[in-house]
């Protein structure tokens, strides 16, 4: 079994992306020219379940008004790790990044979170790398 890297772990989230793992509350409809909208909260989720650390949350904004929020990862080295940060359009903002305690229980994007960890799973096994975390944790 070869150890994960990260490099592994982000081409398995690219792979495994797609209008089902969207955010189905963000009112647009996902598109393959820009994969990474509307996967930021799943998307850290599933790097803190493989990596720990801690959730960072910021708004979104367009001309001054909030119009939705951001997530993203600090590993516990330190380092931010923003695997869908490229997914913004011209004039909207990011405010700067808070951690925030990961909830005990996934309620919003349950159903788009748990297909996108299995998915994720699945690719990092059939390249046969040491997964943490393999078997499914109970999102209740």
């Amino acid at each position: 079994m070869t150890p994960l890297r990260l490099t592994d772990i982000e081409a398995a989230l690219r792979d495994s992306w797609g209008a089902d793992t969207a955010d189905p509350d963000s009112g647009e409809t996902w598109l393959p020219d820009n994969p990474e909208r509307d996967q930021c909260g799943v998307t850290a989720l599933v790097l803190n379940d493989l990596l720990g650390g801690e959730l960072l949350c910021a708004e979104v904004h367009v001309d001054g008004a909030r119009t939705g929020y951001h997530w993203w990862n600090r590993l516990d080295s330190g380092f931010e790790l923003d695997l869908t940060r490229r997914q913004f359009l011209p004039g909207e903002t990011i405010t700067d990044g808070v951690a925030v305690t990961r909830p005990p229980e996934i309620r919003r994007c349950r159903e788009e979170y748990e297909l996108l960890r299995t998915r994720v799973l699945s690719r990092l096994a059939e390249q046969g790398g040491g997964v943490p975390g393999a078997p499914a944790q109970a999102a209740s």
